[in-house]
């Protein structure tokens, strides 16, 4: 089990350095010439051979994805070529708020993902069942800013129940902050929970034609009890790694919901710097990104191994 453990962080360490490599080469051939960006109107021959070397775009693009690379390792990710501010006084901020976007919308989004699974494994194929898996499937097949843009329509619009916008400021008060943001958390939830709750009722139901399933049965069990005490726990390996990939999503995808709601998280901050060419903020956002991404798919995997008795207990 320390063997795969170990593996599966060696792979997320190379994955990660892949990552960098593409978020630096996708920087590098965005459209437009950063110097020219930077300059606009008063760029000249002169004033842009200049600028090119004062951004060190002279040098070899191998030797300035080192010189990220090893800045990034240090904890030094450069400085905005907007602001003129540190980037990582910059995205601190804004990563804060993504990040609470994201863990309010997995404190909704996973219990009742489970639930709604266990529910629909127990009554399967009744009225519930079906009525669940139309809805939710419903949810998946609408683009997450459609369904922004209806909740807004209704929950805001029509009967002001909560914000349109979700404009939170360092000094916005918990309970304001709850508010303020409830809409982009539904719509999250409203997108992440079907898969979640999918996966659970698949799992379940698979565990169900064991012969120990069977057994319980026959010793008088319900079927609720044997849902939860004896097939959820041994179907806990997939349901993690979909939970997982869906927690990713919500750190990584919050970028469309951001904007539709105006939101200052670093998906909003990440949209902004690359219209604005600010090609360190558009770096640093995509690594953090590819980060987390990374160490909640790692994390998935290493609970898998955990959660697997033969892994745990070899013989």
């Amino acid at each position: 089990m320390l063997r795969l453990i170990a593996q599966r962080l060696g792979l997320g360490f190379g994955t990660l350095l892949a990552a960098s490599l593409l978020i630096f080469v996708g920087t590098e051939i965005l459209p437009g010439d950063l110097a020219s960006a930077v300059l606009q109107n008063s760029a000249t021959p002169e004033s842009l051979a200049e600028m090119r070397k004062e951004l060190g775009l002279d040098r070899p693009a191998y030797v300035r994805y080192a010189e990220w690379l090893g800045g990034v390792a240090t904890g030094d990710f450069g400085h905005s070529l907007a602001s003129h501010r540190d980037v990582i006084e910059e995205i601190t901020p804004r990563l804060t708020n993504t990040v609470f976007l994201a863990v309010y919308a997995a404190l909704l989004a996973v219990p009742l993902a489970i639930v709604l699974g266990l529910m629909a494994a127990i009554w399967q194929g009744g009225i519930y069942d079906r009525l669940v898996n139309f809805v939710t499937l419903l949810t998946i097949s609408v683009p997450e800013y459609l369904v922004g843009y209806i909740l807004i329509k209704y929950l805001s619009v029509h009967y002001a129940w909560f914000p349109s916008l979700a404009n939170v400021t360092p000094d916005t008060p918990f309970g304001d902050r709850l508010v303020l943001t409830f809409l982009p958390v539904l719509t999250l939830t409203l997108v992440v929970v079907a898969h979640m709750m999918r996966m659970t009722r698949a799992s379940v139901l698979n565990i169900m034609a064991s012969p120990y399933i069977e057994m319980a049965f026959l010793k008088g069990l319900p079927k609720w009890q044997v849902v939860v005490r004896h097939a959820f726990p041994n179907a806990l390996a997939p349901i993690i790694n979909v939970i997982a990939l869906n927690l990713a999503y919500l750190i990584v995808g919050v970028v469309v919901v951001e904007a539709v709601f105006v939101y200052p998280g670093l998906g909003q901050l990440m949209v902004d710097a690359v219209s604005k060419h600010d090609v360190p903020v558009v770096q640093a956002a995509g690594l953090i990104f590819a980060a987390a991404f990374i160490l909640l798919n790692m994390t998935a995997d290493i609970l898998a191994i955990v959660s697997n008795p033969r892994l745990r207990h070899p013989r």
